[in-house]
């Protein structure tokens, strides 16, 4: 059987005791803030740039991993006999993934599969995930490539926001759309569809939000031990009601804070849920 591994970056904020039980590298993106350059969930963490934002002359900026660090990673488990399997964030939000494939074609490997996930956060986590359910059951190298990219046009998402503020600052979605963040005590309802943030709804107040997510579960038909990832930033709350309103339909739940990269561009307080639909 031959060896497989799978790379994926920092925004596929998954639990890090999960990166180490299931082998899965984590390439870090960056973030640059008032002159200096921090390594996402290296040597700065979400609690940190939360608290900082708010005393930053300018909002921060986030970057790709570069080809040079993709081509380095690629380079020692080629040579260790491995076949990769690479996943990044989604290519319309990050130049990550054209980074990975300039990698590739420096390595001019057969061994190397770049997917562009069309997604971010745990939406690109899951897929990491599959890909390393898929290897640890024997499946090919060329197998898990065609059932990793088959699942992405069926991941669903839906996101709550306390305000879409940074995701206007950091150019994520348009100030029109963002207005809505704006009214009293409207919670904003997005969705990563087709590789990009969408505004997909608003709600006034959590209940009617959570009541929103509830009836996108349903329609769904989650079935039982089917996988949900639920993310938060800084939010136990929100994330502990989103839990509980999945775990009518499935026990298999997944929780994480996001990391910084994402932390940026959602701000304090955004929650969400991610699966794949059957």
């Amino acid at each position: 059987m031959s060896k497989i591994k799978i790379i994926t970056d920092s925004t596929a904020d998954l639990p890090e005791s999960l990166y180490a039980d299931k082998d899965i590298e984590v390439l870090p993106l960056l973030i640059e803030m008032d002159g200096k350059t921090y390594t996402d969930g290296i040597d700065i963490d979400l609690d940190s740039l939360l608290k900082g934002m708010d005393n930053f002359h300018n909002f921060p900026v986030t970057s790709q991993v570069n080809p040079d660090r993709f081509y380095n990673v690629y380079k020692k488990y080629i040579e260790e006999g491995y076949q990769i399997i690479s996943i990044h964030i989604s290519s319309k939000m990050s130049g990550t993934y054209q980074s990975a494939l300039i990698a590739k074609d420096m390595m001019n490997s057969s061994g190397i599969a770049v997917i562009d996930s069309l997604n971010v956060t745990a939406g690109l986590g899951i897929l990491v995930l599959k890909a390393a359910e898929l290897r640890d059951r024997g499946l090919s190298f060329e197998k898990i490539q065609q059932e990793v990219t088959k699942s992405i046009p069926a991941i669903k998402s839906c996101l709550v926001f306390d305000t879409l503020k940074n995701l206007i600052k950091g150019g994520r979605i348009g100030k029109a759309k963002g207005t809505i963040g704006h009214m009293l005590n409207v919670k904003p309802l997005l969705s990563i569809e087709d590789g990009v943030i969408t505004q997909v709804g608003k709600e006034r107040g959590i209940k009617k939000a959570l009541n929103k997510v509830a009836k996108i579960l349903e329609n769904c038909s989650i079935k039982e031990n089917q996988l949900v990832i639920v993310i938060h930033a800084h939010n136990e709350e929100l994330k502990d009601k989103l839990v509980f309103e999945i775990k009518k339909y499935t026990s298999n739940v997944i929780e994480s804070e996001v990391g910084c990269v994402v932390g940026v561009h959602a701000g304090k307080g955004a929650a969400g849920i991610f699966f794949i639909e059957d």
